[in-house]
């Protein structure tokens, strides 16, 4: 029986990233079971930090904390693009 919920482990996940602050780290789905606050907050501490972040998510949310966009459907297309802060719906034709 796990005593930790899915959010106290990536808090605690993420808590390590920040005690050893590399230069990268790959983030796949780490927040998806944190409020969007903690989210936020996460994210803030890395760029604090100075951490390069690689995020895999399906989370739109996330994308004011990134620069750039990697997009793959599956069938082995990908677009790569700068991310519009100023109209992200327009991302990706969604």
């Amino acid at each position: 029986m796990d005593v930790l919920s899915g959010g106290e482990k990536q808090r605690i996940a993420m808590a390590r990233l920040f005690y050893h602050s590399p230069q990268f780290a790959i983030l796949d789905e780490c927040t998806s079971a944190v409020s969007a606050d903690v989210e936020d907050a996460i994210y803030r501490r890395c760029h604090e930090l100075a951490i390069t972040l690689f995020t895999v998510s399906h989370r739109k949310s996330l994308w004011k904390h990134h620069d750039f966009s990697l997009h793959m459907d599956g069938r082995g297309h990908y677009e790569f693009k700068r991310i519009n802060h100023d109209n992200p719906d327009e991302q990706f034709g969604s």
